[in-house]
Formats: structure tokens, C-alpha cells, sequence
């Protein structure tokens, strides 16, 4: 069992196998040219599963796979059997834009994938295409569908954005409902990387506008999930993620893995410590002490705090390279 040094059972990895996207979205990096981290400096499927195996055998029972677009990610289902093989009853997802899904998703449901999370900002193609930073509404719906046709269980994510899609937060909501899909509007995260004009909209002015038709009963979270659940008077039950919120972290259970090897104990701060040596020499007694080190050393809280958002610190963090 992973336990970190303030008592915490850590059992969930997330493993960032590529910092490149196709999209170029406002809330994560817009201005990012179209450049990638050579080959050669990201760690083979095979040395990543050689810690992936490490974490397992610790006690990590939920591994999601993330980017950048994990799907640019070449022989990506290969990965995702090599984990599912070593340990079948794995709880096993990928977050995704989505537009690769078409060709994608039966792959990736085969090689034992069990779940998405899909990022899905605005059903209005000029509004999705402003987000993105280019036409993506028409693949990322055919996506959606795929993945739902093939038996994939899909969870949705939005960023509301004041003056940008702010106004679509119940079309989202009753999209997701008709596909019987559970939403999660999450709060924008503030980082230097994002477009600076920005305004992000706190949780209660989403709930907000969630009971400008319904009435909502908050349910709570779900185990160390950092979804804050709220169920509807019709009985569909959805999701903030807001990590401002002061108990946010208080049952966080997650480290990350970076494509090029670095170690990862919370996603606001920038510390990390790399298990890049010791997996190309196939080192896994030192590469377990790496995560022990990381464990012992991760924080107890970010520095996000529940003050208005534009008092707020800025990340640094480029969340492209962790997966949010």
C-alpha cells in the first residue's frame, strides 16, 4: 500500500504519455507552437511499464491515461493491453478531445480500456472551434458516439468560460443526459500558459445556472474522486470539479507520471523527481524509491485558494504536460 506523508492512501497514477495536441485550447496553450519533445527523450511503452508494474504491485489500482492527446500517441492500445493483461481488474480510463475517436475507440475498447473522460466545451461548432483553436465540433461528436457504440463508459468535461460558452451549460447537461452520460463542469484553472483574457466562473455561479431550471440536492463526493456530486430533481446526477474548494485535496489519492519520466505529487506545484535512469537501465528497486520519495514529499493542499478569481496565484504548471 502507498501511503504519503501526511496518511493518505495514494492508489491512482496517471500516466501522461505525450505532451503534443491537436487542439490548441484557450484554457491550456494556446500560443503553443506545433513542436514536440523528440522521441527519443519520452520513455518507451516497455520502460514505462516497467514502473507502471512497480505502482501496481504498491497498491495502485486506477490508472488513466492522459496527454497532451494520449491518442497522438502511436500503438497507444498497446500500452493499454500491456496494462489490462497484468492486471485485468484494473480500473483503467484515458482522457481525450475526442477527434481521433472515430478510428480509435473499438482499438482501444479490445485492448481493455474500460472508460473515457472526453472534454467537450461547446456544442456549437463556431464556439468549439474559438476553444480549440480550430474546427473540431463535427469529429468530436462522431467520437463520442463511436465510444458509446463500442461499450466504453464516457464521462464529459467542461470548462465554463465567462462570455464564451458560459450560456450552454444546461445544453451540455441535457446533451449528456439524452446519451446517458454523467457531465462535470469543472472550474478553469488559472496557469501562464492559458489565453490571458480569460475569466473562468466560480463553482457557485455554475450551480447557478444549473438552478435556473432545476432544483439540486448536493450529494457529496464520491471517495477520493474530485468530482463534488449534485443530483437533479428528474434524478440525473453530475459533477464540479472545483479545486479552490478548501477541501479539495483533503482525500487526494493521485501522483502522476510524465511522458519523459518525471514523478509528479501534485498538479499546482512544479516539483518532480524523474525515474527516467533508472527504468532505461530497468532498475526497479530504484526506481521504487523514487515514488517513495515523491510520496513522502507531497503536499497537503495546493495553493489554489477559494477567493475570487482574479485574486488567485497563477500556476506554472503546463497542465499539456500532465493532463490536468
Amino acid at each position: 500500500m502507498l501511503i504519503d506523508g501526511h496518511g493518505r492512501t495514494v492508489n491512482y497514477l496517471r500516466i501522461s504519455v505525450t505532451e503534443r495536441c491537436n487542439f490548441r485550447c484557450q484554457y491550456c496553450m494556446p500560443e503553443k507552437p506545433f513542436s514536440w519533445v523528440p522521441k527519443e527523450n519520452l520513455l518507451s511503452f516497455e520502460e514505462l511499464f516497467l514502473f507502471v508494474k512497480v505502482a501496481i504491485d504498491e497498491g495502485v489500482n486506477k490508472i488513466r491515461i492522459t496527454g497532451g492527446e494520449p491518442l497522438l500517441r502511436e500503438d497507444l492500445d498497446k500500452f493499454i493491453k500491456m496494462i489490462s493483461d497484468y492486471k485485468p481488474d484494473i480500473d483503467l480510463a484515458l482522457t481525450t478531445n475526442a477527434f481521433l475517436l472515430p478510428d480509435a475507440a473499438q482499438r482501444l475498447k479490445d485492448a481493455g480500456l474500460k472508460r473515457l473522460n472526453i472534454s467537450l466545451d461547446s456544442l456549437k461548432t463556431d464556439v468549439a472551434a474559438k476553444v480549440a483553436g480550430k474546427d473540431v465540433l463535427s469529429e468530436v461528436l462522431k467520437g463520442i458516439d463511436k465510444a458509446l457504440e463500442v461499450g466504453l463508459q464516457v464521462k464529459i468535461n467542461m470548462v465554463p468560460l465567462k462570455g464564451i460558452n458560459d450560456d450552454e451549460i444546461l445544453d451540455v447537461m441535457d446533451y449528456c443526459k439524452a446519451h446517458g452520460m454523467k457531465v462535470r463542469f469543472i472550474e478553469y484553472m488559472e496557469n501562464e500558459h492559458a489565453d490571458k483574457a480569460l475569466k473562468g466562473m466560480h463553482g457557485r455561479e455554475i450551480l447557478a445556472k444549473v438552478k435556473e431550471r432545476h432544483t439540486i440536492k448536493a450529494l457529496g463526493r464520491e471517495g477520493a474522486s474530485p468530482s463534488f456530486n449534485y443530483l437533479l430533481d428528474d434524478g440525473y446526477e453530475f459533477g464540479l470539479i472545483d479545486p479552490h474548494k478548501h477541501d479539495f485535496c483533503e482525500s487526494c489519492n493521485r501522483i502522476r507520471l510524465t511522458a519523459e519520466g518525471f514523478l509528479i505529487p501534485c498538479l499546482y506545484f512544479d516539483e518532480a523527481m524523474s525515474i527516467a535512469e533508472h527504468v532505461k537501465k530497468g532498475d526497479v528497486e530504484s526506481a521504487a524509491g523514487v515514488l517513495a520519495q515523491v510520496l513522502k514529499d507531497k503536499p497537503k493542499e495546493n495553493r489554489w485558494s477559494e477567493e475570487e478569481l482574479e485574486d488567485r496565484e497563477l500556476s506554472k504548471r503546463a497542465f499539456y504536460e500532465t493532463g490536468g
